[in-house]
């Protein structure tokens, strides 16, 4: 059961049920990539342009509390890299107990569902779950179809991740996109519980934000976009984009001329 510190937590990843999340853990996957050398001048970017959230690794933390504009603070509790030997391999870098040391206000976890890996990051959510419900914190599950025969855009296979992390106790979660609203609809339909998109690989500017628009339209509940954000050459005017959508219900080419971007006739 949600308990009241919970909720109250997840007001302050989110805004009124709608969530922006802004993952920035990705320097331990990818190292110190653009957007993340000078991590401290991305967070208040996009936190002022509308995000609701960053998330980080535990380390960044002092990186993160003086630029985030009182934007909501994730804690990531697990990764791999990509020189190891497998990135679906995913270990854990971290406690709920640190999370809250940490200063966050939510914690997240991936699990790749249909990977060889999946039974331990099973039994690694279930405990995550349940030390963050003592504590009235959060639990933002990353929730992919990956592994061997796996489709990770296939719908079927999205709507059970997801419901796995309903199922083991997590209160958000945020999966790969199926492709278009229509088929996004059984992701969203197969959980109660909110469900972010993965922003992916960097694509074009309208991609995008046509890729938030159709997931909104699915029934998603926002976005928990990493690089397409904060690889871009200006993070704010991409994050005022999705902001646009995921909090106004903004159209493709309205969301496109809020974030200063040049729209086609």
């Amino acid at each position: 059961m949600t308990t009241p510190g919970t909720r109250a937590r997840l007001g302050r990843v989110g805004t009124d049920g709608n969530y922006l999340v802004v993952p920035m853990d990705h320097g331990i996957t990818l190292g110190a990539v653009q957007g993340l050398k000078d991590i401290e001048s991305t967070i208040d970017a996009v936190t002022r342009a509308g995000a609701d959230a960053v998330l980080t690794q535990k380390g960044i933390a002092p990186r993160v509390h003086d630029h985030r504009n009182d934007a909501g603070y994730i804690v990531h509790l697990n990764a791999s890299t990509t020189i190891g030997p497998d990135t679906n391999d995913k270990r854990l870098t971290g406690t709920v107990e640190e999370a809250i040391r940490a200063g966050a206000d939510a914690v997240s976890f991936h699990i790749n569902v249909g990977s060889d890996h999946e039974p331990e990051q099973i039994e690694d959510l279930a405990g995550i779950t349940d030390t963050a419900a003592r504590f009235g914190i959060p639990v933002l599950a990353m929730a992919y179809a990956r592994g061997p025969g796996v489709d990770s855009t296939d719908p079927e296979s999205l709507g059970h991740a997801v419901r796995l992390a309903e199922e083991l106790g997590a209160d958000l979660v945020k999966t790969g996109y199926s492709g278009d609203g229509a088929s996004f609809e059984h992701v969203c339909e197969s959980t109660r519980l909110p469900v972010l998109i993965a922003g992916g690989a960097r694509g074009s500017d309208r991609d995008t934000v046509e890729m938030v628009r159709g997931a909104m339209d699915g029934g998603a509940a926002g976005v928990s976009m990493g690089r397409s954000i904060f690889q871009h050459e200006d993070p704010a005017a991409i994050t005022t984009a999705v902001s646009a959508i995921v909090h106004d219900d903004a159209s493709v080419d309205e969301a496109l001329e809020r974030g200063g971007f040049v729209v086609e006739a």
